[in-house]
């Protein structure tokens, strides 16, 4: 699943840098504004989020002025994925009562009730960022979130048309909607978490909608369905980040997200399945009328399921005396008038759990017009400094799909992220606590040493690239990628300073100083079969970091 993506943001016409180690020219630097204190970005710091409480006595005493004042309190320094107001409308609003909770006893919040933070798997409140731990836990979700569904792996596929149905890329959901004390503005939280209670208490019980992006461009419900064509669907309502509460706004619609069977997974190896690959989706990217840059990250849960207590055990089960499981239960074996105690590992608020995994902020951009109608594989790096024991429960570096089959016709992205910030004392090659990756070519996969009489690159044509010179040389080409990005050619008079020969500017031999990321080329190879490897991290006796291009 990926968050809302939202325009990407720009200062003075370079980009808004979110980390330290931005570009080598130190011409892009982090934004401090004050609008970015929602937008989805990563941190300087590792830290969590900055959240302040509401200070009124009363849940419902706050005023606009003060709950501003809380925002205001969040850090520009640190990540952002779901939004402030995200956390603090989970934070008020009570919880589903009837959730199983099995043994648990959940906490309260300060207004001495239990609200959406406090679940079975999460007790106490803990709070992880700004996520919302009951929108976390349970899918489908009957509230708006700011979510998109890309796919359900589901463990019984006949649960798909339901699971579908039910997901807010297609179904609208409800919310209460007040008024901040003393003012007629929306406030963005509520206590009710249903239409009778949110009705006697004074509030409006509103459908809402999630969307792929806004078209402000449509202002009148004709005029936005209208607008639908084989493409993208337009829908006219109120979306779940609406600013008063009332207003419809033209809405470009999501799809349906993918729904198929889960795949067999060995227990404890890491999700690899059948055949030794790793369990994974393709996800086709889509598409934003606007065309415009659109900021992301992307979420992966799953479940641990138990055969232990069914799907539709509910509430009507807590307790220690009614729960069908409870913490560290005693049990015994009998045989012939005798009996052997013994204890269970089981602790009920990680039992039938949700896990989790997040990426970094990545941005979609807009094809360039060549590239519209192509169909583009994107290759990448996965995994991180360390040995296999360090990089858990991530993987040591791997190019990703590392045996990827595509025809001549199609186009393959190469591009990869890395970091000057990995976790002390990870091993690996290089300057400790640097990623870095790049790409020559190799005969074949059984090869260690770079091919220098023949490079695939001969063999492709340039398509786009991230200095925009597409008329670069295959030789050029070899160097860019084989530098991550370090030299765009090998003579001055093609690129000045980033050229080879350039005597004033080398790369260390181990890619220390090239950059940590490469934003990419993309390639149309001719038919054939191309191998490559990564000359930093392809340590012979510990990884392998090759892959395979296959082209019909």
């Amino acid at each position: 699943m990926y968050n809302g993506c939202i325009p990407a943001g720009a200062v003075g016409g370079s980009w808004c840098a979110t980390t330290s180690n931005y570009d080598v020219d130190k011409k892009r630097g982090y934004c401090k504004s004050h609008s970015l204190k929602d937008r989805i970005r990563d941190g300087v710091l590792t830290s969590t989020q900055l959240y302040k409480t509401p200070r009124s006595r009363r849940f419902n005493g706050e005023n606009y002025a003060a709950a501003l004042g809380r925002k205001k309190s969040s850090s520009n320094r640190r990540a952002i994925h779901e939004g402030y107001e995200w956390y603090d409308k989970c934070y008020m609003r009570a919880r589903n009562n009837g959730l199983f909770a099995a043994d648990q006893k959940l906490k309260t919040n300060k207004y001495k009730y239990s609200s959406a933070i406090h679940t079975r798997q999460n007790p106490g409140g803990t709070r992880r960022g700004l996520e919302c731990p009951e929108e976390r836990d349970y899918y489908p979700y009957w509230h708006p979130t700011p979510w998109k569904d890309i796919a359900i792996l589901a463990d019984d596929k006949s649960r798909c048309s339901d699971l579908v149905r039910k997901s807010f890329n297609t179904k609208p959901y409800h919310e209460c909607i007040e008024s901040f004390i003393g003012s007629a503005r929306k406030k963005h939280y509520s206590k009710w978490n249903n239409r009778v209670q949110c009705t006697a208490n004074g509030g409006r019980w509103t459908e809402l909608h999630n969307f792929l992006e806004k078209a402000p461009g449509f202002t009148t419900q004709a005029a936005c369905e209208g607008a639908t064509n084989p493409s993208n669907k337009y829908i006219w309502g109120i979306p779940y980040d609406t600013k008063d509460g009332n207003s419809k706004e033209c809405l470009v619609a999501l799809e349906e997200p993918a729904c198929k069977q889960s795949p067999w997974t060995r227990s404890n190896h890491l999700g690899n399945g059948q055949g030794g690959s790793a369990s994974n989706f393709t996800w086709n990217l889509p598409y934003f009328p606007s065309e415009t840059p659109m900021t992301c990250v992307l979420r992966i849960r799953y479940n641990i399921s138990t055969g232990d207590f069914s799907k539709s055990t509910d509430s009507k089960s807590n307790g220690k005396k009614r729960s069908p499981v409870t913490q560290d239960p005693k049990v015994y074996l009998s045989s012939q008038g005798k009996r052997l105690h013994l204890q269970l590992a089981l602790n009920t608020n990680q039992y039938g759990r949700t896990f989790q995994d997040r990426s970094h902020t990545f941005v979609l951009q807009p094809r360039p017009n060549a590239l519209k109608f192509s169909t583009i594989y994107n290759l990448n790096v996965r995994g991180k400094r360390g040995n296999i024991v360090q990089a858990y429960p991530a993987v040591e570096y791997d190019f990703v799909p590392n045996n990827l089959k595509m025809t001549q016709y199609d186009m393959v992205h190469i591009q990869w992220t890395g970091s000057n910030t990995n976790n002390a004392g990870a091993e690996g090659e290089g300057k400790a606590g640097t990623d870095r990756s790049n790409l020559v070519s190799i005969d074949n996969l059984m090869k260690n040493y770079p091919n220098n009489k023949t490079s695939m690159l001969t063999n492709a044509q340039v398509m786009w690239i991230y200095h925009n010179v597409d008329s670069i040389s295959a030789a050029d080409l070899t160097m860019n990628l084989a530098s991550s990005g370090f030299y765009r050619c090998i003579n001055q008079g093609k690129c000045q300073t980033y050229a080879l020969d350039n005597k004033r500017r080398k790369m260390q031999d181990q890619l220390n100083n090239a950059p940590a990321s490469f934003e990419g080329v993309v390639l149309r190879f001719k038919k054939g079969t191309y191998n490559y490897m990564c000359t930093r991290n392809n340590n012979f006796t510990n990884r392998n970091q090759k892959g395979t291009i296959t082209v019909n």
